[in-house]
């Protein structure tokens, strides 16, 4: 790797939570979105920090579900000294108290709750802008992606996905998840609907929940949360290729 940019990463973390879900279920930060991304950066050399909006998040309980969590993940979750678990006890950074200039690397996690906070995330918005004008790689996984309209390339002065292929949690998605309608009614954008807005051109994974990534330079998305791992390793593939 030719690059001087630190091999460290901000995982960016919604700080949204409200009733949500058909049966009166909150929403929150998917557990996995954060914890796989957390795995492979770490384990590669990075350095890791999470940060939220307001430096709080919620988990949203729908994550920590059979259907999402299995294998070595189930061993993780119980264990109070893991250091993923320790950073989202106690440790995750106010997004205003972060230096830009530290990370090589910004990984927008997610959760249906990303779609409410991350459209109006300035500060988790103007540390990804900083890092992709600085020559950093910057990825999202799932709802991650509803950043990107306020992510801003400095030279062009439009969404740094602007032209750019890009994957996330589709709105076909949203419906299979029976959210669709509940995330209309409050106003606001789907992931699919976001890249759109953001000028990107959507590539949907073959079927809604496939793992799937795409890789455009150094913008790197994933589809679901079943892509979490495999985005986070294109992603450092991406950073080690700058």
């Amino acid at each position: 790797m030719t690059s001087k940019l630190p091999k460290k990463a901000v995982i960016a973390v919604t700080s949204h939570s409200a009733k949500f879900y058909p049966d009166g279920g909150i929403n929150g930060a998917f557990y996995t979105e954060i914890l796989h991304p957390y795995v492979a950066l770490t384990n590669s050399g990075f350095e890791v920090d999470l940060a939220s909006e307001t430096g709080t998040l919620t988990i949203d309980p729908y994550s920590l579900s059979p259907q999402f969590i299995s294998g070595g993940d189930v061993d993780i979750v119980g264990d109070t000294e893991h250091p993923v678990n320790k950073l989202l006890k106690g440790g995750v950074k106010k997004a205003a108290d972060l230096t830009s200039e530290d990370y090589g690397m910004f990984f927008a996690s997610a959760g249906f709750a990303s779609v409410y906070d991350y459209p109006t995330a300035s500060v988790l918005q103007s540390v990804a802008s900083d890092v992709w004008a600085r020559g950093g790689v910057v990825a999202a996984v799932c709802h991650g992606g509803a950043i990107f309209p306020g992510a801003i390339d400095a030279e062009t002065g439009r969404s740094i996905v602007d032209g750019l292929e890009l994957t996330g949690f589709s709105t076909e998605a949203d419906k299979l998840a029976g959210v669709l309608d509940k995330i209309h009614e409050d106003g606001v954008l789907t992931t699919e609907e976001s890249a759109v807005k953001a000028g990107g051109r959507y590539v949907a994974p073959p079927s809604p929940f496939d793992d799937f990534s795409v890789t455009s330079g150094r913008l790197v998305t994933g589809a679901n949360p079943f892509s979490a791992h495999s985005t986070a390793a294109a992603a450092i593939a991406a950073f080690e290729a700058l």
